[in-house]
């Protein structure tokens, strides 16, 4: 049987990377899925290609948050499960991050999986069910870059929230995991390289080159391991932050 059989799933950033592939994955795994994203022409195309619900939606409004999860109870019942797969990653360091880049980060990265995480346990513990969320988290949590302050702030966040929820709702089987990725090939990683790092069209492969696996990290991996820890077969986990990356957090040569 399909990992997902008869699930419904709410993917919030779904519209383009780790989002749009954890939005196929779960399809392909036999759930009904809907998907959040602020721009109306590539959520139209992904549900066009795909059959998942569209849902436009401005996650740094608490609102809209709310609403979207309203949105596809209406539509379809209930939620079972929820991923928050938003993310911005604009640059930053502690010496030039201004106030408006801190509150957009912690919007996207934090309060949005917040708030989104409260209307999806609030509606599964008033219907007494179970559920699953999977944060994609980054290894940025542990530390992170000079130039990623606000990012990697906001990311040991969500790391802790994480756990504190996981922790609370654990009677109520509601399973709530982490997921810590590292550098991963998207579209809109692509644009952050140029804008930010003067990348060119071969910057993928340069930066494979640099990378244990030869590879930067690939989204329909990640998303099927997404698509494991919102199962049942992932059994009793909950409360995990787990590091997806061919880098291992405190080592060194």
């Amino acid at each position: 049987m399909a990992l997902l059989e008869d699930k419904v799933v709410l993917v919030n950033g779904g519209s383009q990377g780790v989002g749009a592939g954890v939005v196929r994955a779960a399809l392909r795994e036999g759930a009904t899925v809907a998907f959040t994203g602020r721009r109306a022409g590539a959520g139209e195309r992904l549900a066009a290609d795909t059959g998942a619900g569209f849902v436009r939606a401005d996650l740094t409004d608490p609102a809209q948050v709310r609403g979207a999860v309203d949105q596809v109870v209406a539509a379809h019942g209930r939620v079972d499960s929820l991923v928050n797969a938003a993310g911005l990653t604009s640059r930053g360091s502690l010496l030039d991050t201004s106030p408006e880049l801190f509150d957009a980060h912690i919007a996207i990265n934090l309060r949005a999986p917040f708030f989104a995480m409260q209307a999806v346990v609030q509606h599964l513990v008033a219907r007494s069910a179970p559920g699953t969320i999977v944060n994609i988290g980054s290894n940025c949590a542990h530390g992170g870059p000079p130039f990623l302050a606000p990012y990697s702030a906001a990311k040991a966040g969500l790391a802790g929230l994480t756990r504190n929820a996981a922790h609370a709702h654990r009677w109520d089987r509601i399973r709530i995991n982490d997921l810590n990725i590292g550098w991963t090939e998207t579209e809109g990683e692509d644009a952050i390289q140029r804008e930010f790092h003067d990348a060119g069209d071969d910057w993928r492969e340069r930066a494979a080159e640099r990378l244990p696996m030869g590879k930067l990290g690939q989204v329909g991996e990640i998303a099927d391991f997404v698509v494991f820890l919102l199962s049942d077969r992932s059994g009793v986990v909950t409360g995990s932050v787990i590091d997806w990356d061919q880098n291992v957090p405190g080592a060194s040569d």
